[in-house]
C-alpha cells in the first residue's frame, strides 16, 4: 500500500491532512478508552531487583523453537563477550528523560545515524499501544495502518507507519521479547553492509531488563517509555507476553512529536 505522505508535495501538508482526518474520524467514530482503576508509574520495588539475571533466565527458557540459542551460537565468543561487558555496566543504557539512549551517548548522534548512508532503522511499537478496536486485532504484529479507516486514522503507530520512507525501514508492532529479538537478528544477518538502529516503544521495565541483550548485539537506538497500563512487575509483564493487556497505552505528546521529526528526517534523506 502506498502511504498516505506519499500523495502530498511537503512533510507539512501530509501532516496536516492526517491531523485533519485524525480530528474528524474522533468525532464521528471515537476510539474507547479506559483509564486503570490505579496508576502505575516505574517499576515495583520488589521486581526492581535482579532486573539483570531475570531476563537471561526468562529469554533462554522461554525460546520454545530455539531461535534465540540458534542466532547467538553464530558468534558465540563475540556474544558472550560483548554481554558480559553489558552485565558488569551500572546500566545498560543512558537516560534522558522518557529517553533509554543505547551505545550512544545523546539525541544528537543518534540523529546522525539517522541521517547516514550505511543504516537501516527499526521501528517498533508496543502492540499493547493498539486501540482496543484495532481492525487487526491487539496481540499481534499486524498493522493495516489504512487511511481510510477512522480507528488507524486516530492511531499513532497508523499515522507513523504512513509517513515512513520506503527504503531502508522495518516497521513493527512488538509482541513479545523473543518476537523483537529474533527480527533484530534477522535484520543484521539479512543487511551485513548496514548498521541497525532503531527507535522503539516499551514500558520502563522491559527497557530496563532488555538493554544489555541489545548491548550484546550491537545496535543502537533509542527505548521510549510508554505510560497507563504499563508492566510494572515481572508477573504483568509475563502476562503481557501471552496476551493478557486488556487496556492500551500511551506514549506522551513531546514523544510522539519527537518519532514524527525523526521519520522526517530519515525521509528527507536523498
Amino acid at each position: 500500500m502506498k502511504t498516505f505522505w506519499g500523495d502530498y508535495n511537503s512533510w507539512e501538508e501530509a501532516e496536516k491532512a492526517w491531523d485533519a482526518g485524525a480530528e474528524k474520524a474522533a468525532i464521528s467514530s471515537p476510539l474507547s478508552t479506559i483509564k486503570p482503576a490505579t496508576s502505575r508509574v516505574g517499576i515495583a520495588s520488589a521486581t526492581a531487583k535482579n532486573l539483570k539475571s531475570k531476563p537471561l533466565w526468562y529469554m533462554l527458557s522461554h525460546d520454545a523453537d530455539g531461535i534465540l540459542r540458534k542466532n547467538l551460537l553464530k558468534h558465540p565468543l563475540r556474544h558472550s563477550w560483548q554481554f558480559i561487558k553489558s552485565l558488569f555496566r551500572k546500566k545498560a543504557f543512558e537516560r534522558k528523560d522518557n529517553f533509554f539512549l543505547y551505545n550512544i551517548k545523546d539525541l544528537e548522534e543518534f540523529e546522525k545515524l539517522l541521517d547516514a548512508d550505511d543504516t537501516i532503522l527499526l521501528l517498533g511499537f508496543s502492540y499493547c499501544q493498539k486501540p482496543l478496536e484495532c481492525p487487526a486485532g491487539r496481540f499481534n504484529d499486524k498493522c493495516f495502518h489504512d487511511p481510510e479507516n477512522p480507528k488507524c486514522r486516530q492511531c499513532f503507530i497508523g499515522k507513523a507507519y504512513n509517513a515512513l520512507p520506503e527504503d531502508n525501514v522495518t516497521p513493527l508492532v512488538i509482541t513479545t521479547a523473543h518476537y523483537i529479538g529474533n527480527k533484530v537478528f534477522e535484520l543484521i544477518e539479512n543487511n551485513p553492509d548496514k548498521k541497525v538502529v532503531f527507535i522503539m516503544t516499551s514500558c520502563e521495565l522491559a527497557l530496563t531488563m532488555f538493554g544489555d541483550w541489545g548491548n550484546m548485539v550491537g545496535i543502537k537506538g533509542v527505548g521510549i517509555k510508554i505510560f497507563g497500563n504499563i508492566c510494572n512487575t515481572f508477573k504483568a509483564f509475563e502476562l503481557a507476553e501471552n496476551g493478557v493487556k486488556p487496556m492500551p497505552t500511551t506514549i506522551n505528546a513531546s514523544a510522539e512529536k519527537q518519532i514524527m521529526s525523526w521519520i522526517q528526517l530519515r525521509a528527507s534523506r536523498p
